[in-house]
């Protein structure tokens, strides 16, 4: 058989969930018979930039999120769809210009265009609602519709079938373990504290503002905690600001993009996720697989409640309430290892990874 290559279609190829899932799912496929590349929005490069090629991938780049020229973004994707013939399943992952490259990938003879939805939500501003409009051809557009949750495909797609694929990980690399646990600890300086973590991008969706002033009404009467921080984004001068502001300097570590994040679960004693919305969220599944405690805000969806550490609160409950169910999960909650409860729910990536594979073959006949 030879090989097919499956083209990819994202914003860009940053360390965040949606492109960690792909390459979860990229390392894990048969690169024998199936090969990614990349179409992206940007003319930078990005954190698994070089990986893809390592791998064998190649990256195609457009510059409409720089340029905003939406007539060269037409003429550019009509262009490259025409001199691309080999792609016969393009996977496309960009919400809100989905329905363009999906048309423009249809009429140069692309017979499987997948749309997945990775959110269950948008922002409730003017840059939300435009993003909603863009989004309610790209269900027509497309030829085949998945979804990382039942709720993320029902926003995206309403009541016309879709298939859930489960944002797999490699579980295994993730297992509670007390000596990487005791190294990491070491290594960030919290030995004797305890932790309470957040991965995820200084975007407004992650809700960075209430995690902190949450995280400050905790340290007032909890003199060892500490907060660590991991990753980027728009927003991470105004969130380093606002800790700064509120005296939080020597309690609250910024730790940048991380490419370890298996030793970082182990160094946590609590995860906190208050995001105002999201698919499921890859950090969570991660985290339960380090047996790991999570307190989420309940605007994420319960698909993710894989495992007993999963606690979820409203964001109107008070910071006294959230503070309460902190103290109550470190008490009653042992980590153990969750290894096959995460396989049994199909959160392991060999699944995910199998059921593509056999799915991109099928449908590049």
């Amino acid at each position: 058989m030879d090989q097919i290559r499956v083209l990819q279609v994202v914003p860009n190829m940053h360390r965040a969930g949606l492109e960690t899932l792909i390459m979860n799912i990229y390392r894990n496929i048969d690169r024998e018979k199936i090969q990614f590349d990349f179409l992206v929005h940007y003319n930078q490069r990005f954190d698994y930039d070089d990986e893809i090629e390592q791998l064998g991938g190649k990256i195609y780049r457009l510059s409409v999120r720089e340029d905003n020229n939406f007539f060269k973004y037409f003429k550019d994707l009509n262009s490259f769809f025409k001199a691309h013939p080999e792609y016969k399943v393009v996977h496309g992952h960009m919400e809100s210009f989905g329905f363009i490259y999906s048309h423009f990938a249809k009429k140069n003879g692309v017979k499987t265009v997948i749309a997945h939805s990775h959110n269950a939500l948008i922002e409730p501003n003017l840059k939300g609602f435009l993003k909603s409009m863009m989004n309610k051809p790209w269900k027509r557009t497309a030829t085949e519709l998945f979804a990382c949750s039942e709720k993320a495909g029902e926003f995206m797609f309403g009541k016309r079938p879709f298939r859930v694929i489960n944002n797999g990980i490699k579980c295994e690399n993730f297992v509670f373990n007390e000596k990487v646990r005791a190294e990491y600890r070491k290594q960030l300086g919290v030995e004797d504290k305890t932790v309470i973590g957040h991965i995820g991008r200084f975007e407004r969706q992650k809700n960075h503002t209430f995690l902190i002033d949450l995280f400050k009404k905790y340290a007032e009467t909890h003199l060892d905690a500490v907060l660590l921080l991991v990753g980027e984004g728009h927003l991470f001068d105004d969130i380093r600001k606002k800790v700064d502001d509120l005296g939080l300097n020597d309690k609250v570590q910024f730790l940048g993009v991380r490419s370890d994040l298996e030793g970082i679960y182990q160094a946590l004693d609590l995860f906190v996720l208050p995001s105002l919305f999201e698919g499921l969220p890859v950090v969570g599944v991660e985290a339960q697989s380090a047996g790991l405690p999570i307190l989420t805000a309940d605007t994420v969806t319960s698909e993710l409640c894989v495992t007993e550490f999963v606690e979820m609160l409203p964001l109107e409950a008070s910071y006294e309430i959230w503070c309460d169910k902190i103290d109550d999960m470190l008490k009653n909650i042992t980590r153990r290892n969750t290894l096959e409860d995460m396989n049994k729910a199909g959160f392991n990536i060999r699944n995910t990874a199998d059921f593509l594979q056999d799915y991109y073959i099928k449908h590049s006949i």
